[in-house]
């Protein structure tokens, strides 16, 4: 596998070609920390260089900390440490550096290409029209919430029409009991921050959201993957896990679960909770997908009602990345105290965001645009199931709404190599062990239904799977 790109007929030496190459990827998160690197014969071989001159460039990297050498084993990547006379920090990015370097293509990404590994909708099914119109309504009125603070628990007409939408859940709460926060991202780690200390063990889903299982390792904490079955978390599983580990909390998203698609059975909610007061463990549930779901089905948090139960929810997914708003419902003295972490991290959410959701859904508009998205995502959904079948490709269950299905590749498929290569051809692939708590290898992929009907993922499927 080439790496770099060498020039004989440069003035540079090629030792010095190679040392700058491989720290401009590794600088780029392009080669990821604890990668094995070819080896001399191999990189010599690939690059048509002299081992010589690898065993000099590997030495020199080696040195400047951007390689270590293992004796018997090989060459492995690095991250370089960044020296300065601060005190070292204490949230450890370089923990969540796969995620971060996802993240960074995903959003650099040019709109145009194929993105079915997308964990958001194609921009143009968006509801730009319902979005200006509510924009407009806005304009028209004056006050001190286009250039003040705002409230911190968040803008008090929204909180009274969520508590009246988690009413149809059967949630029963006070608006009081509700914190707006800028999307579900930030309602997540507000409450990581206040319950988790480094060394903590904290459970997730495996597979679960991977920008959550970078956030918790970020802080230090030890996190531990629950199994995933086709009606929620295997529970004997998380039975075991809780009597070896003594989690404080499990984060869990509930209702079309990232990335299985998958929704939680009300038999395994009600265990889930029992085992939950049994060893005083916190909930934390997050519903950011719950939109996309036709029917109105149970929650943990409706067995609940919000004693140990956390709930997240958000509008980012199904309304707009840009107009972030999400919220947190639990009770009143931890929403007292996530308040105030909120108010001591970032002060308050924008108002004006806020107000921009709270038109869109008293006016009727955000209930049409859900009818018209479900409606839509059905017919893709039957579109990609059917392309995958005439693959061969099963996938681990046919959702009941949402954006995601998750598919296992045949075992001979290297899927590393395989989203490398698609990333070389600007089409972007979500591999399964990225979902996976500590990145332990999958040889799953989940595709997102709305980024997937390109002709060019199904060629390079097609060429992928025929090789």
């Amino acid at each position: 596998m080439t790496l770099i790109t060498l020039d004989k007929n440069s003035d540079t030496p090629l030792t010095e070609q190679i040392v700058l190459g491989i720290k401009k990827l590794i600088e780029n998160r392009a080669l990821r920390s604890g990668l094995r690197m070819p080896s001399i014969r191999g990189f010599s071989e690939s690059h048509d260089v002299s081992r010589f001159t690898v065993v000099q460039a590997y030495d020199r990297l080696v040195a400047a900390s951007y390689l270590q050498s293992r004796p018997g084993s090989g060459f492995y990547v690095v991250l370089p440490q960044v020296q300065s006379g601060r005190v070292a920090p204490t949230v450890k990015l370089d923990k969540a550096m796969d995620v971060l370097w996802l993240l960074r293509n995903a959003l650099s990404q040019p709109a145009k290409d194929p993105a079915p590994g997308a964990g958001w909708l194609p921009v143009e099914w968006m509801d730009v029209t319902g979005i200006q119109r509510s924009l407009r309504t806005l304009a028209q009125k004056s006050g001190s919430y286009l250039t003040g603070y705002g409230v911190p628990q968040g803008y008090l007409p929204l909180r009274q029409v969520l508590q009246q939408r988690l009413g149809e859940y059967e949630i029963e709460l006070e608006p009081e009991q509700i914190l707006l926060t800028n999307g579900a991202t930030h309602a997540l780690d507000l409450v990581a921050r206040f319950y988790i200390s480094p060394g903590d063990s904290v459970l997730v889903d495996d597979p679960g959201y991977f920008i959550l299982n970078g956030t918790l390792k970020s802080y230090g904490a030890n996190i531990i993957g629950v199994p995933w079955g086709k009606d929620g978390p295997v529970v004997v599983a998380l039975e075991k896990l809780i009597a070896e580990h003594k989690p404080k909390i499990f984060f869990t998203n509930s209702i079309l679960h990232n990335p299985s698609g998958a929704s939680i059975s009300q038999a395994v909610a009600y265990r889930i909770l029992q085992l939950a007061e049994a060893h005083d463990m916190v909930i934390v549930e997050d519903d950011v997908y719950g939109d996309f779901h036709a029917e109105k089905i149970s929650r943990i948090a409706t067995l609940d009602q919000l004693k140990r139960v956390i709930y997240i929810g958000s509008f980012s997914k199904t309304l707009s990345s840009s107009i972030r708003v999400g919220f947190i419902a639990a009770c009143l003295p931890v929403v007292a105290q996530l308040t105030d972490l909120k108010l001591l991290s970032g002060i308050t959410s924008s108002e004006v965001n806020e107000r921009v959701i709270y038109q869109m859904l008293i006016s009727g508009q955000y209930r049409k645009y859900l009818n018209k998205l479900h409606k839509r995502l059905q017919s893709c959904r039957v579109q990609i199931l059917q392309n995958l079948e005439k693959l061969g490709l099963v996938p681990y269950l046919e959702p009941k709404g949402g954006m995601f299905v998750w598919v296992e590749l045949p075992q001979h498929i290297n899927v590393l190599e395989m989203t490398n290569e698609a990333a070389e051809n600007q089409l972007m692939l979500a591999p399964g062990h990225l979902f996976r708590p500590n990145l332990e290898p999958s040889n799953w992929m989940r595709f997102n239904v709305a980024t997937s009907h390109e002709n060019k993922l199904l060629r390079y499927l097609q060429k992928v799977l025929s090789a």
